[in-house]
């Protein structure tokens, strides 16, 4: 049985230790060679500790780890450096600006062991200053600084302007002596979730290059789909027998679960690694990622902006309303993408427009069950109690017409708390709501369904996939069940789902501004 490195995010341990370690090396060499200060951004639990460690061995000299991996194609010096790897993420959850001092003073006493302290280094940059020119006087060669979670400390009080500015100036004096330094710094290598624009944190840094969004490194965290199929293609067998479906079945499960993030215009198709490594592991198909919990920022942020998060996918917009400094942000959509709830989906190169989307299953069915809870008050609970069932069996056996009783029975008398009926007097006229509401519905009841789905003649409202059966629904509040469906038709908005094998089923739906339920629908099956 082979062994995977959950948990693990140290290079050498992975290695020893005989765990899977997906080969980035190659993109590790190439990252030395762009720029000697370099920015990653990239969601929690993808990797960016593992790789922070590996560029901590690979600059210290380590070459017996490296052995038999793509980097050995291309370095043929091996040059020992001394390397200061400072971890932010333990410096999070700082009381105050001197908290956060005196915890980063603590860090780096770590390398005071060998390279020594003066007696008049009484701050965090003072300290690292004379670190990093001891370390050069005493070796002979530059220094490398590798930097992990950088915004750690910072994402906690983002909704505190006080505490916020307080907590930047600490950072600021911590990193000024990077570019004081530059002559003896080699590379220097800054991690983090979310971008803080250099003029307020890394006010001296002016050529730190943001690699966040460059094709060429759009694969060095996570797990591509070609690696999932080479590296992993005896585990998607394994779990395929355990589930009854052949390999490519399994694949294709597994794709839907875990697939679908890219970090450019051009990316190669990207797995979440936390949950793909323990999928393999346990051999099942579950929502790892989402289960270690809602950023506490992010949701602070979400209520701060009074985002309507229930029009957050599928939607077009420039790389300047995502890729945008933090502190900066007139909305959460720059935290939603910078958190890995939405992902690049598509690319207008002359537009210079993206279409941004919630990445696989597994988000999808965190973010309702998650996020969307906080501002409408409908839990899965609500959902799942009596209704669940009927209605999923319906919908699996090919049964729309029952399905669309249950769901009828179920909307009026739906448990509203009080600020989901506000929303409800808000919006009862917009067929949007409802299409959200339906949303909702199919996701908290693990059913993959999109909205506002692009074709050649315009917009789907609503796309369901089950295992046999691909259901498309129009909705209307203020037409007819039958000019739902005849949009359907003449739009041919089941076109693209023709060719997949499974049955097409056209939905269209009228529903009751006054009772608030759906009054009326019209099924017909290809």
């Amino acid at each position: 049985m082979r062994k995977y490195p959950i948990g693990i995010q140290t290079f050498s341990e992975v290695i020893t230790g005989g765990y899977v370690y997906v080969d980035k090396t190659d993109l590790v060499w190439q990252l030395k060679e762009i720029s000697k200060y370099v920015f990653l951004s990239r969601p929690r639990r993808f990797g960016k500790s593992l790789l922070s460690s590996t560029l901590e061995s690979y600059f210290r000299g380590e070459k017996d780890l490296f052995e038999g991996l793509k980097i050995m194609a291309h370095e043929k010096e091996w040059n020992q450096h001394p390397v200061f790897r400072i971890d932010l993420s333990i410096a999070k959850g700082q009381a105050s600006a001197d908290a956060l001092r005196a915890r980063l003073m603590l860090l780096l006493k770590d390398f005071t062991g060998v390279y020594g302290k003066d007696d008049d280094e009484v701050t965090p940059g003072g300290m690292m200053e004379g670190l990093i020119k001891r370390a050069y006087r005493k070796t002979g060669r530059q220094v490398v600084v590798i930097i992990d979670e950088y915004d750690a400390p910072l994402l906690d009080v983002l909704h505190e302007q006080d505490h916020l500015d307080a907590m930047r100036m600490v950072m600021q004096e911590f990193y000024q002596p990077l570019k004081a330094c530059e002559a003896m710094v080699r590379f220097c290598f800054i991690t983090g979730i979310t971008k803080f624009s250099q003029l307020s944190i890394f006010s001296t840094l002016n050529n730190l290059k943001n690699i966040s969004m460059l094709p060429a490194f759009s694969a060095i965290c996570g797990i591509t789909e070609e690696e999932v199929k080479t590296v992993f293609a005896e585990e998607i067998s394994q779990m395929g027998q355990q589930y009854g479906y052949t390999s490519e079945q399994m694949f294709l499960n597994i794709k839907e679960m875990y697939d679908g993030y890219h970090f450019a215009a051009k990316s190669s198709d990207i797995y979440n690694p936390f949950s793909l490594l323990n999928a393999f592991a346990d051999k099942e198909l579950h929502d790892y990622w989402f289960a270690t919990g809602t950023p506490s920022y992010l949701t602070h942020q979400l209520q701060v902006f009074r985002t309507d998060i229930t029009a957050m996918d599928n939607i077009i917009v420039p790389s300047s309303a995502f890729d945008q400094p933090t502190e900066n942000m007139q909305d959460a959509l720059p935290l939603l993408y910078q958190c890995g709830y939405l992902t690049i989906k598509d690319y207008d190169r002359e537009s210079k427009m993206y279409t941004l989307s919630i990445p696989n299953q597994e988000v999808r069915v965190g973010y309702t069950q998650g996020l969307l809870p906080l501002f409408v008050g409908l839990t899965s609970s609500n959902v799942q109690s009596g209704f669940a069932l009927q209605f999923w069996k319906a919908l699996k056996d090919g049964d729309a017409d029952l399905a669309m009783r249950e769901m009828q029975a179920y909307l009026a008398g739906i448990p509203y708390v009080e600020g989901f009926k506000k929303k409800l007097e808000d919006a009862a006229t917009a067929e949007g709501f409802y299409e959200y509401t339906l949303y909702l519905i199919f996701s908290m009841l693990n059913i993959y369904v999109r909205t506002q789905v692009k074709c050649a003649k315009g917009r789907t409202d609503m796309v369901v996939w089950m295992p046999h059966t691909t259901y498309v629904f129009e909705l209307k509040t203020n037409g007819t069940a039958r000019q739902a469906l005849e949009q359907i038709e003449t739009n041919q908005y089941a076109l693209p789902y023709q060719a997949f094998g499974r049955q097409v089923v056209k939905i269209g739906c009228k529903f009751n501004v006054e009772t608030r339920t759906l009054e009326d629908w019209l099924i017909k099956a290809d």
